[in-house]
């Protein structure tokens, strides 16, 4: 709707320009917004607003020139100037009534758009790093970079979904080592376990494993491993000095190619895990990207070199340092230490260079809400190559915090105590947990009540949304219980007999839907999708206890059963897009 009458406006300006020998045109193209409703109009432009000063006429003189050459349509039934200059449009019964046949007409391509023009979006999400399984915290940017991904596609973009596997590092040093220290436990030898090892149960299970397929092939004796190493921080020493100290003993005791060989089973294991939890959750990727492999190619040195060529790179206290400052960062950053290893932000510099380099229109990062910082940072990089940093998005997720009750359920990797985001799903289902995780905007906090998420009741927001869809259900079924039947076509042609209040709303509702979708890719906002298909589900309920649809009149059955079933097909759309289901009994 707003297309066409944006079109009837530009008409419109056309012949009033010919007519009074004048060029106008809006810089921005035309605006139609919805009316505000209470006599304002069902859509309304400010498009003499914008042209008045260039016209060098009154906003309202303009606007009533533009009215009076608006071509006859039978969408319009009455047009208005109002306020300081506003077109008011007032849309016929007819007019509104079209979007059910629309919806009958395109079924589940409704509200998809080419408004995105197939531009390339390369949208990077998760990236939780290959040492543990994905915890509840994870699962809300999963859950937000899924919905994206696919509100971006409905909305015309061609996107790209990206994975970054941080399998290089510390961090994953001490996975090694945590799950080296685990087999040797159950190879019989007794050691202490450091206090900042990795110390969940799928550390024991990939130890298991590694014991089963390899036997005694990385065994060494306890006393070797811990023979001189400094003190751990429950004897009063430094954990970090103590990991590192286990670390290069283990290197050293089992060589280059047995330390790989557990290296690369344990990144397999998480990372397989993590993947298969993903796509259990409806989660998926076009590349999973390894950071180890970029350094491998050589790329991480390659971006290093290219700054240093620059005059970007300088050296302090042994290190090599990236001046970010003077690209907006709040500090210079260290981008390779004394000891000559390249560090996180140096693979990060790396992995963005390349980003923009395969030729992507936008790039969208997902980070925690606790990767703030880090945004100033990767910017500069890009600026000292001189990208164009306005192609790159950050979305800041806020890690989301389940309730048992009143007790809140920990989180911590490292510690081994937190609740997976498998055992969430297991527990409440896929979309129960998708939903919850995009109700609100990214950035707000997120208490996920697990109790309010199991319930079978309206104060579920997915329940009552899926319950209109099933409702939908029901009332066809019940129909064919009655040895009634549905003639799509004569409810269409008898759309006019759809004059109830509650009736004018829901299709109202159904009206909004494609714009929503618009407005929700270009905010990168899943939760107004969320928060529509909440408000249509409203109207529907209130539709459904207060008229019959099964009524003996067939042009009026036939007429509500074009409605309902139109919002039962908008309902299904908008869950698709959050990767919820649509369930047909409840």
């Amino acid at each position: 709707m707003k297309e066409d009458l944006a079109a009837l406006l530009a008409q419109a300006l056309d012949n009033h320009c010919k007519a009074a020998d004048v060029s106008l045109s809006p810089p921005d193209g035309i605006q139609v917004e919805r009316g505000r409703g209470s006599g304002h109009g069902d859509y309304a432009s400010n498009l003499a607003m914008q042209l008045a000063k260039v016209a060098k006429m009154p906003p309202r003189d303009l606007a009533t020139a533009i009215v009076a050459h608006l071509p006859a349509s039978p969408l319009v039934e009455k047009v208005e100037v109002a306020g300081p200059g506003f077109i008011n449009f007032f849309v016929t019964a007819q007019a509104a009534a079209l979007v059910i046949e629309k919806i009958h007409e395109q079924g589940a391509e409704f509200g998809r758009s080419h408004h995105g023009r197939g531009s390339r979006v390369l949208l990077e999400f998760v990236s939780a790093n290959p040492t543990g399984p994905l915890h509840v915290g994870h699962g809300r940017g999963a859950a937000f970079g899924s919905s994206l991904a696919n509100l971006l596609e409905a909305a015309g973009h061609e996107v790209h979904r990206e994975y970054y596997v941080n399998d290089a590092g510390r961090q994953i040093h001490i996975l090694t080592a945590s799950v080296w220290l685990r087999y040797l436990e159950h190879r019989g030898e007794s050691l202490p376990f450091p206090v900042n090892a990795y110390r969940g149960d799928y550390i024991h299970d990939i130890a298991r494993d590694l014991e089963a397929a390899h036997g005694e092939r990385f065994r060494v004796a306890a006393s070797e491993l811990l023979a001189n190493l400094p003190a751990d921080a429950n004897e009063g020493g430094d954990k970090e000095q103590y990991i590192d100290a286990v670390i290069a003993r283990a290197q050293i005791l089992l060589g280059t190619d047995r330390y790989q060989e557990i290296l690369r089973a344990a990144v397999a294991a998480i990372t397989r895990d993590i993947e298969e939890d993903l796509a259990a959750f409806g989660v998926h990727y076009d590349r999973w990207f390894s950071e180890q492999a970029l350094v491998d190619a050589g790329g991480v040195n390659n971006a290093l070199d290219r700054l240093e060529a620059a005059g970007e790179i300088y050296e302090k206290e042994g290190a090599q340092w990236f001046r970010s400052s003077h690209y907006g960062d709040e500090k210079d950053r260290v981008v390779k230490r004394a000891d000559g290893l390249t560090t996180y932000f140096a693979s990060d510099i790396a992995y963005h260079l390349d980003k923009f380099e395969r030729g992507f229109e936008q790039i969208i990062d997902v980070f925690g809400a606790d990767h703030h910082g880090y945004m100033a940072r990767v910017k500069a990089s890009l600026a000292a190559f001189g990208k164009p940093i306005e192609q790159l998005t950050f979305r800041l997720v806020q890690f989301a915090i389940l309730y048992r009750g009143t007790e809140r359920m920990q989180m911590s990797t490292r510690s081994g105590e937190f609740v997976t985001l498998r055992e969430l799903r297991e527990e409440v289902g896929n979309d129960a947990t998708r939903f919850f995780y995009v109700m609100r905007r990214p950035e707000q906090h997120l208490d996920f009540d697990l109790e309010l998420a199991k319930s079978r009741s309206n104060d579920n927001p997915v329940y009552y949304v899926q319950y209109a869809h099933a409702r939908v259900c029901s009332v066809l079924a019940q129909m064919g219980e009655r040895n009634l039947e549905h003639d799509l076509t004569r409810g269409i042609s008898a759309l006019s007999r759809l004059t109830e209040s509650h009736e004018q709303a829901l299709i109202g509702e159904l009206g909004r839907y494609p714009e929503i979708v618009v407005a929700a890719a270009e905010a990168h906002e899943p939760h107004q999708i969320a928060q529509y298909l909440r408000e249509l589900a409203a109207a529907f309920h209130t539709y459904y206890n207060a008229h019959p649809f099964l009524v003996d009149d067939p042009d009026l059955r036939d007429a509500r059963l074009a409605l309902i079933t139109a919002v039962r097909q908008v309902i299904r759309n908008g869950l698709d897009l959050l990767g919820v289901s649509a369930p047909e009994s409840m």
